[in-house]
């Protein structure tokens, strides 16, 4: 039973709440597709938002939440105290399920996994490289459940040996850092060979429910959507972020490129902007302390970290879209409104279940 909503907000119509007047063969046929999924988060539909460092704050997460999703916090290069702020306020806006992403090599992991368990956090979502030694575990004596993300098949059975309690499989087509091979391919290479044994999400490139179904179809327990709810009438992105997603195609995210192979950069799907030209000068500027000895490999990822964190904050919060980094994913060209994120919700649901009717020749 869902708990009374606090008084601190009005609970809004869900997306399943306002899909039932038109329920179709195809809505229940997805209901069933996602039953892994939904009883895994404990939402209405098993789609998840993706954490978006300062997109994915209280606002967007409990929306997310209160419309049936399942919202999750990028806590980024938070502190402690931060994420502790964080959560306490996204408490006060949703009585549902949301999760909380941590990056594996922030300094202060095992605090922030302390104050998620605090908090009672019931889904850690680890991203950024295996984990280290000893975070899952502790994770799951909270009685949390841990959800990875791997690049590769023999990837996946590692984290499943580790313990961990989900996946979610994200393709190239992301926005964000991301790693070289599609969403397809990924979900044809994992899915057959390890969503018996636990439920996997996919991620990447996906803008409309017609792809979500295809992927549940697939065996997929559910999907994660980043790009799609940048635009939602309650994420607090800057006017200038969300409207340079709604005037771009999907040639305009592109990757980053890496400049120096002795430093490992992670590449990034941003929109093309003169910050491509400040991250290059940024990497020889790196390269430059390695070459010196003045710092550590670690320190030198770091300083990437940080620098994309910094040029984020500039396009999302002060709205400087040609300095700052616009990340967006290849589904951007989808993005073509401002609209509640609800409404957004019930499009996928929609599109998803015509498309698993017209499929059963409903």
């Amino acid at each position: 039973m869902t708990p009374p909503p606090s008084p601190c907000y009005s609970a809004p119509m869900t997306t399943l709440e306002a899909t039932a007047p038109t329920a179709s063969i195809g809505h229940d046929r997805l209901a069933r597709l996602m039953k892994r999924g939904t009883d895994f988060l404990g939402s209405e539909v098993a789609i998840m938002a993706g954490a978006m460092s300062w997109v994915s704050e209280r606002n967007l997460v409990s929306a997310m939440s209160n419309a049936g999703g399942f919202g999750v916090i990028a806590c980024g290069a938070m502190t402690p105290e931060l994420l502790d702020a964080e959560i306490a306020a996204t408490k006060a806006l949703t009585t549902r399920p949301f999760g909380v992403n941590l990056i594996t090599m922030h300094p202060m992991l095992n605090e922030l996994i302390d104050v998620c368990a605090k908090h009672g956090v019931g889904h850690v979502v680890l991203a950024g490289g295996l984990p280290p030694g000893g975070a899952i575990e502790r994770i799951k004596g909270s009685g949390a459940k841990v959800i990875c993300f791997p690049p590769t098949l023999a990837f996946a059975k590692k984290l499943i040996r580790s313990g961990v309690d989900a996946l979610v499989i994200e393709g190239m087509e992301a926005g964000g850092h991301i790693g070289p091979v599609s969403t397809s391919v990924l979900a044809q290479e994992i899915l057959p060979a390890v969503a018996s044994e636990l439920p996997v999400f996919v991620a990447g490139g996906i803008g409309r429910g017609e792809a979500m179904a295809g992927y549940l179809e697939m065996g997929a327990a559910g999907v994660q959507l980043g790009t799609r709810f940048v635009c939602a009438t309650e994420c607090i992105a800057h006017p200038n972020f969300k409207k340079a997603f709604i005037r771009a195609s999907a040639r305009d995210a592109t990757a980053s490129v890496q400049i120096d192979p002795r430093l490992p950069v992670i590449p990034v799907r941003a929109l093309k902007n003169a910050a491509g030209e400040l991250f290059t000068a940024k990497q020889r500027e790196v390269a430059q302390l390695l070459d010196d000895g003045k710092v550590e490999m670690m320190e030198a990822q770091l300083q990437i970290e940080h620098y994309w964190a910094g040029a984020l904050r500039r396009a999302v919060i002060d709205g400087d879209v040609e300095h700052g980094s616009v990340m967006a994913g290849q589904s951007v060209g989808m993005v073509t409104k401002e609209e509640p994120l609800a409404d957004i919700l019930k499009s996928l649901v929609d599109e998803g279940a015509k498309a698993l009717e017209r499929r059963s020749g409903g």
